[in-house]
């Protein structure tokens, strides 16, 4: 701890002073049209033709430029589709400035000083280190029963991600459960990113700028989670008139509204959708989708000085649906209703001091979820909600950066449980998580780059402190790029599922019940290679090491209750890439590879099968899967086509029934019949069927009186029809598929 806050006070004092005799030139980059930030925007700095220094602008439009010599330069921006910006620009010596600017939409060239990073990487196969930006055009590439597309749709395509399939809303990336990603719009956490019909997430493409996925590895600024990080960034909203959208589709339909609040300084981004299936994709195919949900979005945005920013979001989104009608009056079955609540509010405030060469980021943010599940004997509930407080600062060095930052959450948590866990307390939890890291970016030449970083995080409730060091490296030799990260992760609070079919959606938030903290490490490397301007090429392993896991137990009465018992994980897998651009056509084949297997430790296990404990494969271990996507422009439409597969998950085979009679006092063992018991296989020995569809989808879009537009898009989902298994229920054995063929028209006016 002592050696940790040292390097801390190192970094404060000794940045500013390494700077005092050179000039740092920073400020924001916007689209001149709508105020919007740019993202990829080339900044140089030029003495006559040699260059002296440049970047690229971040999410945020922001640019820095330390560790200048005092004279004058030309400052030179370049973004394909605008106009190249010229300014000159004297610097003296100690000086900080912020200078602003915006650029105008053009045509324009490609022989421009390219500056590159880790974050302009774009396109399914530019992964770094299992990072990869996505951006609304990406998504647009993948068909969709819906006019507008939806991030998830696009996830659901990257090789190391497991989806549980149309329904469920539920994602598992590289190995990890869902409730190990950490997801977070503008800095606020998500507890719950995704609507129970696999196709939507909780947020609309139209309000993404970017979306940066980190399947692992990720850096010392993310914490509390073990798996992955969903860090979304949205757009600010158009600060110079007013624009908006209205689509109306079988599955959803949305509007969305921009503009300014005061022109050039403040803006406002709305967003609002519900779920029309049951009046829309139900009658299309005569099959009862007894489905409900909705999401909204509220973003302001303040331009309070040339030097700082201000936004405030606020987001929700609710779900309810009936995983299977048959069984949702069965008050004693766990296959019923669920639905979940999610709202999200946050405020993050961005300034560049003008007498301190850093950049500070304040994040203030309040989440809470609320899911239930079933009815009668078999309904449970669970409630969690947390403030989280974070500061983040950067400090200019030259060709480095050094990021540091303090980051404070308290979360109070409740369940209902209805005896589903045995031992997991339902009254209420109060849990404070608080973490400091510093990282930094060291260009060490030849191509080379490594970006060095720990985080101290604390958990008072445990008792327990840990130093998680992180580490990533980007090597670039030309057409060929090296990657590579590692590091250590702790999450304390964590989500119990009983997933003893793939079925079960139903979350318990609680501090991890097994009295210790559950840990994590990952391993990544990783190869790509643009093998000609329009094709990439990439592959990339890694492994992960989980350790004090929660799971449920084997018991005599798993249709009612379980234990918990402890385990440990272990993930291998490899993503293969093969990505194809040109101006009309768009191509990428993957295939994933993953091997997940956990080590249960339970007591009762040596008396089961005579050993201590029991490896096995747990629900999400999907071994194999593949996606072919090809897009076409034709005659002016947007042709999409998209056929996945993937390998059958584990579930637990019964091998019969008994009657079970508990003998908790008296009992009349000859009039009673007791109750019904299951009588398991091998736990998760058995595989399901493999699933795979192929999806259609074709658009046209047609403008109108100067800025209105109107597209139109038809489409078919599970095109030739695959009976694709949901899940079996083990108890009854009857079994729910998936979405059938289902045909969509969708319309969409923007203006």
């Amino acid at each position: 701890m002592r050696r940790f806050l040292l390097l801390l006070l190192v970094v404060l004092v000794g940045a500013p002073a390494a700077s005092a005799q050179t000039a740092l030139l920073r400020g924001f980059v916007t689209d001149d049209s709508d105020g919007e930030a740019l993202q990829g925007v080339n900044v140089v700095l030029l003495d006559g033709e040699r260059l002296v220094t440049g970047t690229a602008t971040d999410g945020d439009g922001l640019y820095a430029l330390s560790r200048v010599e005092p004279g004058t330069y030309t400052l030179r921006a370049t973004f394909i589709g605008y106009a190249t910006r010229t300014e000159r620009i004297t610097l003296s010596a100690g000086e900080i400035r912020v200078f602003s600017f915006r650029m105008q939409s053009e045509a324009a060239g490609l022989d421009e000083v390219t500056i590159e990073g880790e974050r302009e990487g774009t396109g399914a196969a530019a992964i770094v280190a299992g990072f990869q930006a996505v951006r609304p055009q990406d998504i647009e590439m993948i068909p969709s029963p819906d006019v507008s597309g939806d991030l998830v749709q696009y996830m659901a395509t990257l090789p190391g991600v497991v989806s549980v399939g149309d329904q469920g809303g539920q994602l598992f990336i590289r190995g990890g459960e869902p409730t190990q990603n950490l997801a977070l719009i503008d800095g606020i956490p998500i507890y719950q990113p995704f609507h129970l019909i696999g196709f939507y997430s909780a947020f609309p493409s139209d309000i993404i700028q970017v979306a940066n996925i980190y399947a692992g590895g990720y850096g010392a600024r993310f914490g509390g989670r073990l798996s992955s990080v969903l860090d979304i960034s949205t757009r600010n909203g158009n600060k110079r008139r007013f624009e908006g959208n209205v689509s109306v589709a079988p599955f959803m339909s949305g509007a969305l509204l921009e503009g300014p609040i005061l022109p050039g300084r403040v803006s406002i981004l709305a967003s609002g959708r519900m779920s029309v299936i049951e009046q829309g994709a139900s009658r299309l195919i005569d099959r009862d989708l007894p489905y409900t949900f909705d999401d909204q979005f509220v973003k302001l945005h303040a331009n309070v000085s040339e030097g700082s920013t201000l936004s405030i979001v606020s987001n929700r989104s609710y779900d309810r649906g009936t995983l299977d009608p048959e069984s949702a009056a069965d008050t004693t079955s766990n296959r019923g209703t669920a639905s979940w609540k999610n709202r999200a509010n946050g405020l993050r405030y961005l300034m560049l001091p003008t007498s301190i060469p850093i950049q500070a980021e304040i994040i203030l943010s309040y989440s809470e979820t609320s899911n239930t599940f079933g009815a009668g004997r078999a309904a449970r509930s669970s409630d969690a909600s947390q403030f989280n407080a974070g500061a983040h600062v950067t400090h200019y060095l030259g060709a480095s950066e050094m990021r540091w930052g303090i980051q404070l959450s308290t979360t109070s948590l409740s369940s209902e449980l209805g005896g589903q866990f045995q031992g997991v307390s339902t009254s209420g939890e109060y849990i404070t998580e608080a973490g400091v890291y510093v990282e930094t970016g060291l260009p060490v030449g030849f191509g080379l780059r490594i970006e060095p970083g720990v985080r101290l995080a604390s958990f008072p409730s445990k008792s327990s402190t840990f130093l998680e060091p992180r580490v990533r490296a980007v090597w670039d030799l030309g057409a060929h790029r090296f990657t590579g990260a590692a590091g250590i992760f702790h999450q304390e609070v964590v989500g119990l599922t009983d997933r003893r079919d793939a079925g079960d959606v139903f979350t318990a938030w609680t501090a991890s019940p097994l009295a210790k903290v559950p840990s994590a490490w990952h391993l990544i490397a990783g190869w790509q290679v643009q093998a000609t301007p329009w094709m990439r090429f990439s592959v990339e392993g890694y492994r992960k090491g989980l350790s004090n896991l929660s799971i449920a137990a084997w018991t005599a009465y798993p249709r009612f209750n379980t234990g918990l018992q402890p385990a440990e994980g272990e993930v291998t897998g490899a993503d293969v890439r093969l990505e194809m651009t040109t101006d009309r056509v768009y191509g990428l084949l993957n295939y994933g590879y993953g091997k997940v297997r956990y080590t249960a430790q339970q007591e009762a296990i040596r008396y089961w099968y005579g050993r201590p404990d029991l490896e096995f494969s747990p629900p999400h271990d999907r071994r194999h899967q593949a996606n072919a996507i090809l897009g076409l422009k034709v005659l002016g439409f947007d042709v999409n086509t998209r056929w996945q597969f993937g390998s059958g998950l584990p579930y637990s085979q019964s091998l019969g029934f008994d009657e079970f009679l508990l003998l908790a006092g008296p009992t009349g063992v000859d009039t009673l019949r007791g109750d019904t018991r299951v009588l398991y296989a091998q736990p998760y020995g058995g595989r399901l069927p493999t699933y795979h569809r192929l999806d259609v989808s074709v658009e046209r879009t047609m403008r109108f009186r100067g800025t209105t537009r109107l597209t139109l898009q038809a489409g078919v989902t599970n095109l030739y029809d695959r009976r694709n298994l949901f899940y079996i229920d083990i108890f009854t054995l009857r079994r729910l598929d998936q979405l059938p063929l289902i045909p969509s028209v969708g319309i969409k006016v923007a203006y």
